[in-house]
């Protein structure tokens, strides 16, 4: 038992160091399970071909629609120019003189509508960096900056995002992505409000140390766009918990390799080829994400009959356990159909986002189901049973469980979405009769269940901040302090507030 712990240990760490060291998780992944395996004395094939490929693949098939097509939505975003007329238009109105404000409510607002993550990495970085320039503000900020709009409150506690994170707990505890309003609402406050005093106590202090924006220059990126002109646009990815392969830019029908062994994923989403006719036009397919996701899961799904999903061909489901996917799938195919609607004179231009969206959506999904994989093979080990009691042992309180569990396997695998699956994977039935019997909400421990895989993910190591910072041309020594400021401590420090408000008081 002694050296299946330590297997477990040494196994977690090679994943750290491979992943930190920028080889693609889905090659990691199987890697550090060997080591596991090995300590453990279990069969190397029959774990590999019967507990790690069937997690995979089960993995793959609950979430691909949703990584399909968000990365094909987010690159015809960028394609007809959407993407970057929102940016601009939030980034006029609120005006260089609120940089760091107009960053972070234009990245939310693209997340919250369902564009990919790193679509808007890629989009806001080029933007950013004007609105920086002309606030005179020290570039060191554009990472913490970015990140809180896109890692933290939109991703997981805003009730309704379209994003996996808050898809995933769903599955486990019959909830649907707008789960505990309340909850959800109060926690991207505290988020909000904390990030943005840290930006700007950064921004006050380093600007009196007499740092502004041109110390250090950044390199422009090549085809990187002002506030004012258009430019090519820079790679994206569909998730900020996919793997990493070298950085590619797509012009002019050739391929060229740049950042030799730079780890960034590798999708590339073609330039914007097309100008949308007005300000408006850009926000109509997030206005569909937002409304239409709503609809079907408050309105429309709960006044259908949905009797036959017990049929034994349907598994004998409930709604509540695909009301949520399936609510984000329907909104996102309608905001594609809104975008190909607006654009019916450009449907040939618009062809390559669907070829580049399939591409930018494999690694992604591919590399958190390698990790959740990774997680079925660990808790496959007999001596997982001693981690497990470990954590029930915590202090039996089910949403405490459940928040510690997922924040771990977040921390380790430096994946919110893949640290999440496992977490549920392990204990999710387990948590849900725990919460039933204790009376607690579950409602309440999808939101900061969610809301905890979106804290420790984000540590050195994690595959989402080597990218950004990548994007941003900048290193963890220049930026990491502020990344980790807003996308751990100030979600950390939500979560744990809210655990106890809710703990007390139950859920609102």
């Amino acid at each position: 038992m002694l050296w299946g712990i330590i297997g477990i240990i040494l196994s977690l760490v090679l994943l750290i160091t491979l992943a930190y060291r920028g080889m693609p998780v889905v090659i990691a992944a199987p890697i550090a399970s060997v080591v596991a395996l090995v300590f453990s004395g279990a069969p190397l094939l029959a774990s590999y071909t019967e507990i790690f490929m069937p997690a995979l693949a089960g993995f793959v098939g609950n979430y691909f629609p949703v990584f399909l097509l968000g990365a094909i939505f987010g690159i015809l975003m960028t394609i007809t120019g959407y993407a970057e007329s929102i940016a601009r238009s939030v980034a006029r109105r609120l005006g260089a003189r609120s940089a760091l404000l107009a960053t972070v409510l234009t990245s939310a607002l693209m997340t919250y509508g369902g564009i990919s993550l790193f679509v808007v990495a890629f989009v806001m970085f080029p933007l950013a960096r004007e609105l920086f320039r002309v606030a005179d503000i020290p570039k060191r900020l554009i990472p913490g900056t970015i990140a809180l709009g896109i890692f933290t409150f939109t991703m997981t506690a805003l009730p309704g995002s379209p994003q996996v994170q808050n898809i995933i707990p769903g599955q486990f505890f019959g909830t649907d992505g707008f789960a505990a309003p309340g909850v959800g609402v109060v926690g991207t406050l505290i988020i909000l409000g904390f990030g943005m005093a840290w930006l700007e106590y950064r921004r006050s202090s380093l600007m009196r140390n007499g740092e502004h924006f041109g110390s250090d220059e950044i390199p422009a990126k090549r085809g990187g766009s002002g506030l004012f002109g258009r430019g090519k646009a820079q790679p994206s990815a569909a998730d900020p918990d996919g793997g990493t392969s070298p950085q590619r830019e797509r012009s002019g029908g050739t391929v060229e390799t740049q950042e030799k062994d730079a780890p960034v994923p590798a999708s590339a989403p073609t330039t914007a080829l097309l100008q949308p006719r007005n300000a408006v036009e850009p926000f109509l397919p997030l206005v569909a994400v937002i409304a239409v996701n709503f609809a079907c899961t408050l309105l429309i799904f709960p006044r259908l009959e949905w009797s036959y999903l017990q049929e034994e061909k349907f598994g004998g489901i409930a709604l509540s356990n695909r009301a949520g996917i399936w609510a984000v799938i329907i909104a996102l195919i309608v905001a594609i159909l809104v975008v190909l609607a607006l654009n019916a004179k450009n449907l040939g231009t618009l062809k390559s986002g669907f070829t580049e969206g399939v591409k930018g959506a494999m690694l992604p999904i591919f590399s958190t189901a390698s990790e959740v994989g990774y997680g079925a093979v660990v808790a496959s080990v007999a001596a997982f049973a001693v981690v497990r009691d470990a954590v029930f042992n915590v202090g039996g309180n089910a949403l405490v469980t459940s928040v510690l569990s997922t924040s771990v396997t977040a921390a380790i695998t430096g994946s919110s979405s893949g640290g999440m699956t496992i977490a549920l994977n392990a204990f999710g039935d387990q948590l849900r009769t725990m919460a039933e019997d204790q009376g607690m909400s579950l409602e309440a421990m999808h939101r900061l269940t969610a809301m905890a895989a979106g804290g420790l993910d984000t540590l050195p190591h994690s595959g989402a901040v080597v990218t950004l910072l990548l994007v941003c041309g900048l290193t963890h020594r220049q930026s990491y302090k502020d990344i980790g400021m807003v996308t751990i401590v100030g979600p950390v420090l939500a979560v744990a507030i809210l655990v106890g408000v809710v703990s007390l008081f139950g859920s609102f």
